[in-house]
């Protein structure tokens, strides 16, 4: 069973990534991927913020302002990337 911690992790990053999409546009599969991209930079940016004791927004044990910026960076990062790719065509 997930912890409460866990579940409040995906919850925010799925909203985070689905915020981004709501501004950025785009198809479904976009939507998935900004999502994807989300998770992956919510649990980085907080395992960042617990190697470096970063203790800025903790709620309870999460690293929160630390795994928030970890999301927006790997965000942007996609969309750049996705954009390169689709003007490449």
């Amino acid at each position: 069973m997930p912890t409460p911690t866990l579940v409040f992790a995906a919850i925010l990053a799925t909203l985070l990534g689905a915020a981004f999409h709501f501004i950025m546009g785009g198809s479904l599969r976009r939507l998935l991927l900004y999502i994807w991209a989300s998770w992956v930079g919510f649990g980085l940016g907080h395992f960042i913020g617990v190697f470096f004791g970063i203790n800025a927004l903790n709620v309870g044990t999460l690293r929160l302002f630390s795994a928030a910026l970890g999301a927006i960076a790997a965000l942007v990062a996609v969309w750049l990337l996705a954009r390169a790719r689709t003007s490449a065509k």
